[in-house]
């Protein structure tokens, strides 16, 4: 998406290796000239961007921006070449471009879609639908829409928007690995199958459709895809993200068929080529939440921080630990909204600077939150959940990762509901091992490295804890599956709510799930993914080794 570009700059591209940047030698000073010589370095820009050398196209864009400071197509690629990593800065580079050229339909797409990064959904939308009213036949924006819908819970929107791409363009690569994605999320994955094996036979995006292909069904025997699968490996022409996918597709049919050996060694073929994450730089920023966040500042903050609501409930806790499951659960009663992944409580955390690479000034930072700005996140914070529902008793945020926020939920949410979920720790670890997840999730790409990660996890939990005695619930995943009923009556009443018998039957519950468990939670719970590291123990000693006294053997 963030390599789209209208087609009055694509057509002056051509393909082959970027040029070295050079000033034109057009004189600037003339209007005309300098908009000839604009013109230039931006389709250089472009070029660098395509070419995934995004530090020379970012400089020669600051050269236009510097000499013409609202060139929209400057600020356009700038929003381009930020979105996916720093998706705050896209958004105000998009709002710019479309100041200066409100009808341009690109321009409204890509701020959709840097809004759909950062989690706000009804902006999105609307800026799709918008780009959609300037050209109703652009496919990229149809697909576009599709994907925000079924990330909003309202998959049955998609649909029809794919079925139109698909007429305009039956050979869009998006097209129907997205309408694919939109069949799964809501459990109907026979068809979503039959659509990537469409895709698959057009050879589009073939990568991605075999990923997902892996994740519709649970194999017994094995499929000729994984054949095909092996094929593609050996093909000359992969890069290394297809590579990735194809891996970790494999891996997951050879674990099906529970050729565990086979399955572990595409696995870690699958991460080879990924980026190392710093563990010293996290540690840090460990530590400096446990020393910044004390009981007496939460004793201090008790009676004049934050809103008093129950609404808010947060499920935290490792990836892969059950926090989807547990959703799905509390979503089943009628009282209780599953709003997904929520993104909004990271970017309040960004925009006040509580994190990572700030972790040396958090003192300073923490002590700035005065009582007065606490009670505004706070509210801001409750009418983005009311965008969700209106009505809902609870409504639940499941991104893991707020469990390094924790604090701030604390000081902004005196009485929100926190749900801590917690695995087996090998288990844990292995079930992220063996996933594609984002470079947010760096820290899982080789499993000395994971294991140590999981214990700052662990230690920084245990933290909370102590300094909000009583605020968190920890929800095993190993007692769930154990006693289902039992357990998730403790859920239901600890977020203060009359037992539903709807919360037994989690896996009928209309709606989406966007996550990697979107099988698994379509079925009855199941106890094979209890101590399933067994299968793979031979390999994963670094693993156990850096664990330590976390790891149950």
């Amino acid at each position: 998406m963030n390599n789209r570009l209208p087609p009055a700059w694509a057509k002056h591209i051509k393909s082959g290796p970027a040029p070295k940047p050079r000033l034109p030698q057009a004189n600037p000073s003339r209007p005309d000239a300098r908009a000839q010589s604009d013109d230039l370095l931006l389709k250089q820009a472009y070029e660098h961007k395509q070419a995934k050398r995004p530090e020379q196209a970012q400089d020669l864009c600051l050269q236009v921006l510097a000499r013409t400071p609202n060139h929209p197509g400057a600020l356009f690629i700038m929003g381009t070449i930020c979105l996916g990593y720093d998706d705050e800065t896209a958004l105000q580079y998009f709002a710019r471009a479309i100041a200066e050229e409100p009808r341009n339909a690109y321009y409204h797409l890509s701020l959709g879609d840097a809004y759909l990064k950062v989690g706000e959904h009804s902006p999105a939308i609307e800026h799709m639908r918008y780009a959609l009213e300037l050209q109703p036949d652009l496919v990229a924006a149809l697909c576009a829409l599709g994907r925000a819908y079924v990330e909003s819970d309202k998959p049955d929107l998609a649909l029809p928007l794919y079925e139109k791409a698909l007429k305009i363009d039956p050979d869009h690569p998006e097209i129907r690995v997205g309408m694919a994605n939109a069949l799964s999320s809501v459990g109907r994955m026979d068809e979503a199958a039959a659509c990537l094996n469409q895709a698959i036979e057009r050879r589009m995006d073939l990568p991605g459709a075999y990923y997902r292909l892996a994740h519709t069904r649970k194999f017994t025997q094995e499929p000729p895809e994984l054949r095909a699968i092996l094929r593609e490996l050996g093909n000359a022409k992969l890069g290394p993200d297809g590579a990735r996918l194809l891996h970790h597709a494999a891996g997951k049919m050879l674990n099906d068929l529970k050729r565990y050996d086979e399955a572990f060694d595409h696995f870690r073929k699958a991460r080879q080529a990924s980026q190392p994450f710093d563990i010293d730089r996290y540690r840090r920023w460990v530590d400096a939440l446990i020393e910044v966040f004390t009981p007496g500042l939460f004793a201090a903050a008790e009676h004049s921080f934050g809103d008093s609501s129950e609404q808010p409930v947060f499920v935290v806790g490792m990836p892969r630990s059950g926090t989807t499951l547990t959703e799905q659960i509390l979503a089943s009663h009628p009282d209780v909204y599953g709003a997904g992944e929520l993104a909004k409580l990271g970017r309040v955390a960004n925009a006040i600077g509580l994190k990572p690479s700030l972790a040396g000034k958090l003192s300073g930072i923490v002590d700035s939150i005065t009582p007065e700005l606490s009670k505004t996140l706070a509210m801001e914070h409750l009418s983005y959940l009311a965008k969700r529902s209106a009505t809902a008793l609870r409504i639940v945020d499941k991104m893991p990762h707020n469990f390094e926020l924790i604090g701030l939920i604390g000081l902004l949410f005196p009485k929100a509901r926190i749900i801590h979920c917690r695995r087996d720790a090998i288990d844990n670890c292995i079930s992220c091992f063996v996933l594609p997840f984002n470079g947010y999730h760096s820290y899982s790409n080789d499993l000395r490295t994971l294991g140590l990660y999981y214990r700052e996890y662990d230690r920084l939990m245990r933290h909370w804890n102590e300094v909000l005695p009583g605020r968190i619930f920890e929800n095993r995943y190993e007692t769930l599956v154990d006693d289902q009923e039992a357990q998730s009556r403790r859920l239901i009443d600890y977020i203060g709510l009359p037992w539903d018998d709807a919360c037994l039957r989690f896996f009928d519950k209309e709606g989406s799930v966007t996550t990697a468990s979107r099988w698994q939670v379509r079925q009855p719970i199941y106890k094979t993914s209890v101590k399933r590291w067994k299968n793979y123990e031979n390999e994963i000693q670094p693993l156990i080794e850096a664990l330590g006294d976390l790891a149950d053997t």
